[in-house]
């Protein structure tokens, strides 16, 4: 598509963290991947608290312009859509004011700190009509899709169980850093916003609705070392910094009943050690399975009932022949990457802003995923099994 017809979209990045630094990567990267886009990305403007970043927003990423606060971001005319990458409890001002402003919203998850917040935001959006989109960027990997198919096809029988995942050593370390993520104030819930968010979103993507839940949390690090500015939570501290409490869940787990009559268990962690990025899931069947793990992207193993004596699991290697894929890397079982999902949801966001198309996952999905985890905290305090209630109603 020549790029005179193609429509061009105004991006605003709020906080240059990690997600911020990589959403900026896929809008420099997605019109030489994709050069079929009916769109062309240009970063506009990057607000962010600290200089040294909006430094960089400028210098390194090729931002027009850089501002400390947010409110001058979302307001500019020549913004068209706005990326929410701050932490977490900054994410409702920031949604609320690009939404007032008639400005697109791709929000990172959770879109709210608490199920209430995302809510809140939900309802944002849903009265000033914007189109919105939320970070569940796994769902859009090549063999994650293709275990989708391979589902609604029939290949594995009717679901009888659902195995979820996400084990990660981010905070594993008792040195680590008492960064935003550990503080409610700031971040809200601990696991189960952060990582049992993609769990569950991978859940509902694969097998469908939740019906209820029970489950358990627990702190395996009551406190960390005081951080001295800004600081990553990869960042490490000395046995004699002074030390604050953590102040949300560090491991989470949780049985379920699908809508569908299957069963499933969930677990999560950021302080195992051992899994570093163990965002995983196991779909069994009637007639097969299918297993895929984060730490193996570009591997998805399948199983199918047979007679004989060669039975057991297939490795299907992602290529080419799978959705998206071809765009990054040629043939087959070359790999992509974590920050190639994030530019293949950037991409199809961006392409239904241009077509006017409505994207999937949207807040509402994002509501349906802390429907689930509000079930899960009831259970925390009534120790039962507890409904999955629509927030939204």
């Amino acid at each position: 598509m020549e790029n005179q017809m193609k429509k061009r979209i105004g991006i605003a990045v709020l906080g240059l963290g990690w997600m911020g630094q990589a959403h900026s990567r896929a809008a420099l990267r997605i019109s030489s991947l994709f050069p079929d886009a009916e769109f062309k990305p240009e970063l506009v403007v990057c607000a962010d608290v600290e200089q040294g970043r909006r430094d960089r927003a400028v210098n390194d990423f090729g931002f027009a312009r850089a501002v400390p606060g947010f409110e001058e971001a979302v307001s500019a005319k020549d913004v068209d859509a706005v990326w929410v990458t701050a932490p977490n409890m900054l994410h409702v001002p920031m949604i609320a004011a690009a939404a007032a402003a008639g400005k697109a919203i791709f929000s990172e998850k959770p879109i709210g700190g608490t199920p209430a917040q995302t809510v809140e935001a939900y309802n944002l959006a849903k009265i000033y009509k914007t189109h919105t989109g939320v970070g569940y960027n796994y769902l859009w990997s090549p063999l994650v899709i293709h275990a989708r198919e391979l589902i609604a096809s029939g290949a594995i029988g009717r679901v009888t169980h659902y195995r979820g995942r996400f084990l990660s050593m981010y905070g594993s370390d008792e040195l680590g850093l008492l960064t935003w993520r550990f503080k409610f104030a700031q971040a809200g819930y601990g696991v189960t916003s952060d990582i049992l968010s993609h769990s569950v979103s991978l859940a509902h993507f694969l097998v469908g609705g939740i019906a209820e839940v029970t489950g358990m949390k627990s702190n395996t690090i009551t406190h960390r070392p005081l951080p001295t500015g800004a600081a990553s939570h990869y960042g490490r501290g000395l046995p004699t910094d002074p030390k604050g409490e953590v102040e949300n869940e560090d491991f989470a787990s949780m049985l379920c009943n699908f809508e569908n009559g299957a069963t499933g268990t969930f677990e999560t962690s950021r302080s195992m050690v051992g899994p570093e990025s163990q965002n995983a899931f196991e779909v069994y069947g009637t007639e097969g399975s299918l297993s895929w793990n984060l730490e193996k992207l570009n591997e998805l193993q399948f199983y199918k009932r047979e007679d004989g004596v060669n039975t057991g699991y297939k490795t299907i290697f992602g290529g080419e022949r799978f959705p998206f894929h071809g765009a990054f890397a040629p043939g087959m079982a070359n790999a992509i990457g974590f920050e190639d999902l994030v530019a293949i949801e950037d991409l199809n966001f961006m392409n239904c802003l241009a077509t006017g198309k409505t994207y999937t996952p949207g807040f509402k999905e994002a509501v349906d995923v802390v429907s689930v985890q509000q079930a899960l905290i009831n259970s925390w305090t009534s120790r039962k099994w507890e409904p999955v209630v629509d927030l939204t109603k």
